[in-house]
């Protein structure tokens, strides 16, 4: 299934996309698309069941007219990060090849819709652009010990925007977070993919452009650590609860990665996105 939220920020509802491409309201069958939801396989069975109803007895239309797709998840729990997560793009800034995976977090209040604009922070010179592929978990997840266990507590996937200022980032000392947590900085959707849907999380593409020309273009088999590895290394740090996201990290193609004078965003740019078989963002950036 591909669940989504749409509406207004703070008030959107939970509905689907089917397989002719229209919005469907789920209002009337779950309160939101959410951990709960998502761990509760009973609940998932009613929406699939009406998901494939027909006639009469099909969920009401959505006009897609202007209506704005909010982030594919309320009530995000935690958001935790993969950096370095992919050979080319560890190559192009210069990483050595991470023997485990690099961690830092991300706070769910930076979480906006897929279209929804960018904020550049005040004094920033050095915003960047990551397209990432997103896990959703599904299951509570603690200590793993096998790939398909880890698989198992997957209920889908995303498309992300890790959005990164690389001077607060990096050049201000401390960890990472201050570059990753900026207001708008992990734009999601528009859809959750649920994992039935993606046989093979190491087989996607990825393509970002900014200003209608393509600067990043990979696959999720260049992945450093893959989804299974990934889900099961967080198990052993920390646990895992319906609803977390992880971020599992981008490919070649950043801007801090060009030749000087690096191309890093600016407000006016428009920058565009997309995973193969999760769909598509576009956001315009405008100063904070």
């Amino acid at each position: 299934m591909k669940l989504l939220r749409v509406g207004p920020a703070g008030a959107e509802r939970p509905a689907l996309l089917d397989q002719n491409g229209t919005l469907r309201d789920l209002s009337a069958l779950v309160p939101d698309i959410d951990g709960a939801l998502l761990a509760d396989e009973a609940a998932l069975a009613r929406v699939r069941a009406a998901a494939a109803a027909e006639g009469d007895d099909a969920l009401p239309a959505i006009e897609d007219g202007g209506v704005r797709i909010g982030p594919p998840l309320g009530r995000i729990g935690k958001i935790v990060c993969i950096g370095l997560n992919y050979h080319d793009h560890a190559t192009e800034t210069g990483a050595s090849i991470p023997e485990e995976p690099i961690v830092f977090m991300k706070a769910p209040d930076t979480v906006v819709g897929p279209d929804d604009t960018v904020l550049v922070p005040r004094g920033s010179v050095k915003t960047d652009w990551e397209v990432e592929l997103a896990i959703v978990i599904g299951r509570t997840a603690r200590y793993l010990d096998s790939d398909e266990a880890a698989l198992a507590a997957v209920a889908g996937y995303a498309v992300a925007h890790d959005v990164s200022e690389r001077a607060f980032q990096i050049e201000r000392g401390g960890q990472w977070d201050k570059g990753k947590n900026c207001e708008t900085f992990n734009p999601l959707g528009p859809w959750l993919v649920t994992a039935d849907e993606v046989p093979d999380p190491q087989a996607l593409g990825l393509r970002l452009w900014v200003n209608g020309e393509l600067q990043q273009n990979g696959n999720t088999a260049d992945q450093i650590f893959g989804v299974a590895q990934v889900v099961r290394y967080l198990s052993q740090f920390m646990t895992l609860y319906p609803g977390d996201v992880i971020n599992t990290g981008t490919p070649a193609g950043v801007a801090m990665g060009r030749p000087e004078p690096k191309p890093y965003l600016r407000a006016g740019d428009v920058v565009e996105l997309e995973i193969d078989g999760l769909g598509r963002q576009r956001q315009e950036f405008k100063d904070a």
